[in-house]
């Protein structure tokens, strides 16, 4: 047996490590924008659906696409994806102005103020947004929850948010403890109930949820991210990038998608520039990534968008594109 056939048996180019890993509770998909993040996101969940008792997807890309790709209207609150039984989606914007006002209803303030309050801390509003989102979510009790992230650099300041939060509250702390006084009395000058014994004790209990999850986040065996990328120069680089700054936040990486791969027809002579171009960087996929299980999944002729599409194409998610058997969507 050859060296190349022990890596291919070693890293199967599907997400079949993904399906069969039971303890997997957190799955991230992200990369550059325009990549394909939120198809890829349905149709691992779609795949996830078949092996786990249920699954919650949900996006925390500002500019959502699941309504789109399962032409179904979803918001804040999780919904049953259309003929499924155990597939869940949500839509939600990890901002302060969408989560804040239940924050300050637990700490008996304002939102003006907690509004006054994030801008004074770098981050803090991103971090309490987050933990909202992740203290919903572990109430749900759901076998796994993939979420659909926003653009790279987005998605990074999200993970990396334990970290910043850190810094944020032993400023907060320090100035409460220093001013006390001077909190107090602008907190009576301003006729409000938030007091800053209140809203530390908030924060306290939201660096807690922070802690345990980021612990979650660290261990392979719970958490792991899928970047998705096309084969294109800037994807590349930048999906270089950001497996080296997951790397870094101890956060497993396994697998990478490799999308929107040109297979070109008889009489193509657009379509063969593209392969050939494309061909440069598929191979410096396999160069870099010879120890990952990559994906490759082909452009397709039609767009992947609504239920039936999506089961089509998740397929290939589990058994690698044939060239010679190309797929037809019903849309198509």
């Amino acid at each position: 047996m050859s060296t190349a056939d022990i890596i291919d048996d070693d890293y199967e180019p599907t997400i079949n490590n993904l399906l069969e890993k039971n303890s997997l509770k957190w799955i991230f998909i992200g990369g550059k924008g325009g990549v394909g993040k939120t198809t890829t996101s349905c149709s691992v969940a779609i795949q996830l659906s078949k092996v786990k008792e249920s699954v919650l997807l949900i996006s925390t890309d500002p500019a959502h696409n699941l309504s789109d790709a399962y032409g179904q209207k979803f918001s804040k609150n999780p919904t049953l994806v259309n003929g499924f039984n155990n597939l869940y989606a949500m839509e939600i914007d990890p901002t302060p102005d969408q989560l804040a006002p239940e924050f300050m209803e637990e700490s008996g303030g304002d939102l003006f103020n907690f509004k006054e309050l994030a801008l004074s801390i770098p981050g803090i509003d991103e971090a309490m947004s987050f933990a909202e989102v992740m203290k919903l979510v572990k109430t749900m009790e759901f076998s796994v929850v993939v979420f659909d992230t926003a653009p790279t650099g987005h998605t990074l300041r999200l993970l990396s948010i334990p970290s910043v939060l850190d810094k944020g509250l032993g400023k907060f702390l320090s100035m409460q403890q220093n001013f006390s006084g001077v909190f107090s009395a602008i907190s009576g000058m301003m006729r409000t109930d938030a007091s800053p014994e209140a809203i530390e004790s908030k924060i306290q209990s939201t660096k807690k949820v922070i802690e345990e999850v980021n612990t979650q986040f660290k261990n392979p065996d719970l958490t792991t991210f899928v970047p998705v990328c096309i084969p294109e120069f800037l994807s590349v680089y930048e999906t270089e990038r950001l497996i080296q700054q997951l790397t870094k936040l101890d956060i497993d990486v396994q697998n990478i998608i490799v999308n929107q791969i040109v297979y070109p027809e008889k009489d193509c002579n657009l379509c063969q520039a593209r392969q050939k171009m494309q061909k440069k960087y598929l191979d410096q996929i396999a160069d870099l990534y010879m120890d990952f299980h990559v994906t490759k999944l082909p452009l397709l002729k039609a767009e992947v968008r609504g239920v039936p599409s999506l089961k089509i194409f998740s397929e290939l998610l589990v058994s690698p594109y044939d060239p010679s058997n190309p797929v037809t969507l019903p849309n198509q």
